[in-house]
């Protein structure tokens, strides 16, 4: 559940935002095709930035990392 007044990480937009060369790879593909899910593959198996860059990125968006407390 979103708070009242946020919204929440839409996906890839970082990959948009800093203008990866992967992600231009995936707009120029067919959603769910085989050479879409090639590059996505390759994403998902070796990103070309850090866990650190992204982090960062988030915080400086102004993104809240939140979970339920439990």
């Amino acid at each position: 559940m979103i708070p009242e007044g946020y919204v929440e990480y839409k996906r890839r937009e970082y990959c948009k935002d800093i203008k990866c060369s992967r992600q231009a790879e995936l707009d120029s593909q067919t959603e769910g095709s085989l050479a879409y899910e090639a590059v996505r593959a390759k994403c998902r198996d070796s990103c070309l930035f850090t866990t650190y860059q992204f982090h960062h990125w988030l915080i400086d968006k102004g993104y809240l990392i939140v979970k339920p407390q439990t």
